[in-house]
C-alpha cells in the first residue's frame, strides 16, 4: 500500500508543470491581454488614453515581454509562495483567494457531504428495490435533477422566495452580517443562507451519483456469490451492506477526482447568480477582463485540486478493494 501510494507521490511535481503550462496558455489563448480590455472600458466609457500611456501600462505589468519569460517568472514567484498582483484588483492575489476561501470550503463541503448522504442510499433502496413506487420515484427525480441545470432551479426557488415570501435568498449572510466581524451570530447567519445554494448545488450530483450507485449495485445483486450468501442464511441487508454495496461504492469514489475541485469552485453560473461570495465568481471576472495572473492562479489550484482528488480516490479504491492492491503488487 505505501508503494502504491509512492509512486503516485512521484508524479505530482511534473503533473504540475504540466498542466502549469496549459493553464498559462488558456489564459493567454484570447486576443489581447489585460491592457486591451482596460482600453476597451475606458473607450466605453468616454475616456481614451494614449500610446506612450499603453505602452507604459504594458512595460509595468510585464505584458510586453514574450510568454515564455512572462510564464518563467511567474512561475518563479509561485515556487516561492507568491502568486503574485492582480492586474484588476491590484492587490495581492493571495489575500483575495484568502477572502473566500472559507466560505468557498465550507459551501464545498457542505455540498460534498449532501451529495453523498442522499446519493448513497437512493441507490442502495432503487437497487434493492427494482421496479417498486420508490425506484421510479427517484428514477424521474434523477433524470428531472441531470436534466435541469442549476441556475435554472436557483433562479426557480430565488422568484419563488421572494414572490411568495419576500425574502430574498441570495448572498450567504444578511446585509446586516456582510461586513460584520465573524462572531456567533454571523455563523448562524452563514448556515440560515448555507442550505439553499447546497441544495442547488447537490441536486445535479446526488442525481447523478444515485443512478451511478443504482446501476453498479443491480450488477452486484445479480452475481453468484450472493447466491451463495443468501444460502448460508446471511439476513439480506447485512448482506447488501457487507459485501456488494463495497463494490458497487467503488466507481462513485473514482469521482472525487473531478468533484474535489467543484468543491472549491462550486457552479460559477449560480455563484453569479446567487451572488455567493466564493472563487468561482471571482475566476469569471478574472477571465473577462484577461486578468491572467488571478485566472491562472485559480485555474492552477484547480489542476492540484484534481490532482489530490485523483490521488485520493486511487487511495481510497485501494483500500475499498483489495483486488486493486494484488493488481499493482
Amino acid at each position: 500500500m505505501l508503494q502504491y501510494i509512492i509512486k503516485r507521490l512521484l508524479l505530482l511535481p511534473l503533473l504540475l508543470f504540466i498542466f502549469s503550462v496549459f493553464a498559462f496558455i488558456i489564459i493567454q489563448a484570447p486576443p489581447g491581454d489585460f491592457v486591451t480590455a482596460y482600453i476597451a472600458e475606458l473607450a466605453a466609457s468616454g475616456s481614451a488614453m494614449d500610446q506612450a500611456q499603453i505602452d507604459g501600462l504594458r512595460r509595468l505589468y510585464g505584458l510586453d515581454q514574450p510568454m515564455h519569460i512572462q510564464y518563467l517568472k511567474w512561475m518563479g514567484r509561485i515556487l516561492t509562495g507568491d502568486l503574485g498582483v492582480s492586474l484588476d484588483w491590484r492587490r495581492p492575489i493571495t489575500e483575495l483567494i484568502g477572502e473566500r476561501l472559507l466560505l468557498t470550503v465550507a459551501l464545498g463541503l457542505f455540498t460534498f457531504g449532501f451529495t453523498w448522504v442522499m446519493a448513497i442510499p437512493i441507490g442502495i433502496l432503487s437497487a434493492t428495490r427494482q421496479y417498486s413506487f420508490f425506484d421510479y420515484f427517484f428514477t424521474v427525480f434523477n433524470y428531472v435533477g441531470v436534466a435541469t441545470p442549476t441556475f435554472m432551479t436557483a433562479l426557480v426557488l430565488m422568484w419563488l422566495a421572494f414572490s411568495h415570501f419576500g425574502i430574498s435568498v441570495t448572498g450567504l449572510f444578511s446585509p446586516e452580517y456582510v461586513d460584520a466581524p465573524w462572531s456567533g451570530g454571523r455563523v448562524v447567519d452563514l448556515l440560515k443562507h448555507m442550505w439553499l445554494p447546497m441544495v442547488i448545488l447537490g441536486a445535479d450530483g446526488t442525481a447523478r451519483l444515485a443512478r451511478v450507485m443504482r446501476a453498479n449495485l443491480l450488477d452486484e445483486l445479480k452475481k453468484p456469490y450472493m447466491e451463495m450468501a443468501r444460502a448460508k442464511g446471511l439476513p439480506e441487508w447485512r448482506l447488501v451492506l457487507k459485501y456488494p454495496v463495497r463494490l458497487a461504492i467503488n466507481p462513485l469514489v473514482s469521482t472525487i477526482g473531478w468533484y474535489l475541485p467543484l468543491l472549491f469552485s462550486g457552479s460559477v453560473i449560480v455563484a453569479t447568480v446567487m451572488n455567493l461570495p466564493t472563487i468561482g465568481p471571482m475566476l469569471l471576472r478574472a477571465l473577462i477582463t484577461q486578468d491572467m495572473y488571478l485566472a491562472g492562479s485559480i485555474i492552477l489550484i484547480y489542476c492540484g485540486l484534481a490532482i489530490i482528488g485523483t490521488l485520493l480516490s486511487d487511495i481510497l479504491l485501494a483500500w475499498l478493494d483489495p483486488r486493486i492492491r494484488m493488481e499493482e503488487s
